[in-house]
């Protein structure tokens, strides 16, 4: 049995503001999961919370980079020193965000311990970097590009230890076909699946695929990163960019339960969904299930 311990990273510093003078609701992700009693469902220890910084983009301007960078910066090491103790403690972390920026703190806490891999779940790639792109500003649509070196030194390499992530290592789940990151992404060798090519070949068959891929020695582990956007927005409104042609909860379930269960998956990450977009509390009940359903012990099984 593994021993789960849920850590709170609500930081809200990589997206953009919903509208003029608001902020990102998404920091509400890891209370609200825990309303539904996550931590008592899993049997999961407590890990506490790591308090971001404000939420305070100053006068930053378009072109100036990524907003919130030093707060960014200063956080990730900080959310980075707690996964890291209970990866070194033999625990399964289960971090609940907040924005996809906090990705950065599991890549670097890995990254210290040794050479891990990443399986991304997620509606798009988040590759945005200065080599693709003029709207470089919001780290939690840019933090695999950041994870792999691409992007400016402050957040790129912390501790020296730039790439936290090396491309070949990443696998890339539920993007929307016809994303206009593929072609970038293939070119680096970094694998990507689109939701059209899952229900092609089969989401057990491509989730088994990938779990193999990332078992191999040469890697000393890998984390699973669950962006709630890769659910269709019929059943996942509540996250910031809803797209359609997104994955449904069966197959998300088939997905993620096959990634976590592999005894070299050190832990997991969940973002993006915010609460202040569901008033009925329909996807986060939803969302809750399909994390619990996916660590939740089976017979003979890791998880």
């Amino acid at each position: 049995m593994r021993n789960f311990v849920v850590i709170d990273a609500p930081s809200n510093l990589g997206l953009r503001p919903p509208a003029p003078g608001t902020v990102p609701g998404c920091c509400k992700l890891a209370g609200a999961l825990r309303e539904r009693r996550l931590v008592q469902r899993l049997g999961a220890a407590e890990g506490g919370v790591v308090v971001p910084p404000r939420y305070d983009r100053g006068d930053w301007q378009e072109g100036d980079g990524v907003f919130n960078a030093a707060a960014i910066a200063a956080y990730t090491p900080r959310l980075a020193d707690r996964i890291e103790h209970h990866v070194r403690a033999g625990d399964f972390p289960v971090v609940l965000g907040g924005d996809c920026s906090i990705q950065l703190g599991a890549s670097l806490a890995l990254r210290r311990l040794g050479r891990y891999g990443l399986a991304a779940i997620d509606g798009s790639a988040d590759f945005r970097h200065p080599g693709n792109s003029s709207r470089v500003g919001a780290a939690g649509g840019e933090e695999l590009a950041l994870g792999t070196g691409r992007g400016q030194r402050d957040l790129t390499d912390l501790e020296g230890l730039r790439p936290y992530l090396r491309d070949e290592d990443v696998r890339l789940f539920g993007m929307r076909d016809g994303d206009e990151d593929r072609a970038e992404l293939a070119a680096l060798k970094i694998s990507t699946v689109t939701v059209g090519e899952l229900r092609a070949g089969g989401v057990a068959r491509a989730a088994a695929d990938a779990r193999r891929s990332l078992e191999t020695p040469e890697l000393d582990g890998f984390w699973v990163h669950l962006d709630a956007d890769v659910l269709d927005p019929s059943v996942m409104p509540a996250v910031d960019s809803p797209d359609d042609g997104g994955l449904f909860p069966g197959e998300l379930a088939v997905l993620l339960r096959t990634l976590v269960g592999s005894e070299r998956c050190t832990g997991l990450n969940v973002t993006i969904y915010d609460p202040d977009l569901d008033p009925d509390g329909r996807a986060g009940t939803l969302l809750t299930d399909l994390v619990v359903g996916a660590l939740e012990p089976t017979p003979g099984g890791t998880a």
